[in-house]
């Protein structure tokens, strides 16, 4: 592959430059294809620009916060009362996301990744038309396509939703006033992690989810324990419930009414926003799927790949949320990888079997492999090993105890095949468990492994070892 051809003619086009779709282009660049990027909006995609990176942002702030009124345990004294200037918040979140925005940006252009910016429209299998900003239009002759559209927010078929006090997760990370109180409506990831974000903020939060527990794909005994948690933190937490109506209430100032039923008794919260945090759903602008005869999941229209993501049409790739394989930035940008690899001629096959998830509360959640439910569902002897954060030194010098660890292995094998942390850093820890998922280790391997004193690490080696006989620091 060259590029030394000035025309726009491609060996690769990417549409859409979120996580997945600027990483792929990269890759390709680097292994001597000439690339274009097509990105609509903001390079970075939704995690960057109104997804995970602002989430985060806003989250540090929030723990500030917190932390700053329970300074008194540390020893440190404070005059006068902590408030939260939320227009500054803003202003931080969107400092940091404008920097890495420009950092993707500065290595696009070193990588020798030509940039549009505009909509990519998708109609035949070698070539992408551009609706460029400035209303003109490109065409980009491609060997190879690689669709990288993303996801959009999930729509709640309900009466109310097009009322102005009702938000989305995007519309959470700019508001101008901070509210006396919120609803969210879903107890997923996104809903948990803004539920926690804003009662750290002093935000009386509910918050309604159909399934029967919140963050519903985890082990039981982590939702219960980030159910008790959140409770703690004040956070009104109603399950095997459904939002019915949303309505502004009169005689109020900016009020608004959610109407739910719950165990078929309706019941009704007075709130100032409401926040709809149901999930997403595969997002395909401008591609026409029947001309091209690109084949569709039937569940939620995700295009379907194979494990080099490889669509049914010879030559288009697609990676990341449009797939509907797992929704999260880390897989997709391990897909826009697997997929430029194949495109480059180096063979290379998405494995699925070692994804780590992490979820911001507080504290964090993080999972990795197989989970309890999976194993018995697979019928797979296992054994579990548990360690609580409230034994560790670290922690308790960090003034926390709440959460533990698990790591589950196969009880023949002694492989570790899943674990689950929900405490301090546990967004970081599961790293090493990921490792241990992915190479197969065995517990006895972890256990076998020196971890630094003291360290929140400690954790891990304690419940590796407690599928072994037992704990050192803590007994049942």
């Amino acid at each position: 592959m060259s590029k030394k051809d000035n025309n726009l003619n491609y060996d690769l086009v990417v549409i859409g430059g979120g996580p997945g779709g600027y990483v792929a282009a990269i890759r390709a660049s680097r292994q001597g294809a000439r690339v274009a990027l097509v990105e609509k909006e903001s390079i970075g995609g939704v995690c960057l620009n109104w997804g995970c990176i602002p989430t985060k942002a806003m989250i540090r702030s929030a723990e500030i916060y917190h932390e700053v009124q329970d300074a008194r345990k540390f020893g440190i004294n404070i005059e006068g009362e902590a408030t939260i200037d939320l227009p500054s918040v803003i202003k931080r979140k969107d400092r940091i996301v404008r920097r890495l925005v420009k950092g993707i940006e500065v290595l696009l252009k070193n990588e020798d990744v030509d940039t549009y910016n505009g909509i990519g429209l998708l109609s035949k299998p070698d070539q992408v038309q551009v609706e460029l900003d400035d209303g003109k239009e490109q065409i980009l002759n491609a060997e190879n396509i690689i669709i990288a559209t993303g996801s959009k927010t999930a729509d709640l078929p309900i009466p109310g939703m097009d009322l102005p006090g009702v938000i989305t997760s995007r519309d959470a990370l700019d508001l101008e006033e901070m509210p006396d109180k919120l609803v969210v409506i879903g107890g997923g990831v996104i809903g948990m992690e803004f539920a926690f974000l804003y009662a750290n903020m002093g935000v009386e939060v509910t918050v309604i989810e159909f399934e029967d527990s919140i963050v519903p794909d985890a082990d039981n005994d982590i939702t219960d324990e980030l159910t008790k948690l959140a409770r703690n933190k004040k956070i009104n937490i109603h399950t095997s419930s459904q939002a019915k109506k949303i309505a502004e209430t009169e005689g109020r100032n900016n009020n608004m009414l959610v109407a739910f039923e719950k165990e078929g008794e309706e019941k009704y919260i007075i709130t100032d926003k409401v926040l709809v945090a149901v999930g997403r759903l595969p997002n395909l602008p401008g591609i026409d799927t029947e001309s091209l005869g690109l084949e569709l999941n039937e569940r939620r229209g995700g295009i379907k790949v194979d494990d080099h993501m490889r669509t049914s049409v010879d030559g288009i790739y697609a990676i990341g949320d449009v797939t509907d394989k797992v929704m999260l930035a880390h897989v997709a940008s391990h897909q826009g990888i697997v997929a430029a690899d194949n495109i480059t001629g180096t063979e290379h096959k998405m494995d699925y079997k070692a994804v780590p998830s992490a979820i911001f509360t507080d504290p964090e959640v993080a999972t990795v492999g197989m989970s309890e439910k999976d194993a018995k569902e697979a019928g797979i002897n296992y054994v579990v090993g548990r360690f609580p954060f409230s034994a560790n030194g670290k922690v308790m010098a960090m003034g926390e105890r709440r959460g533990f660890v698990k790591i589950i292995k196969e009880e023949e094998t002694g492989q570790v095949i899943g674990a689950g942390i929900i405490g301090l850093h546990a967004t970081d820890l599961i790293a090493s468990l990921t490792l241990a998922v992915n190479r197969n280790l065995t517990a006895h391997e972890i256990a076998e492994t020196i971890h630094a004193h003291p360290t929140t690490a400690e954790v891990i080696h304690e419940a590796a070892l407690d599928t072994e006989g037992g704990a050192i620091h803590y007994s049942k």
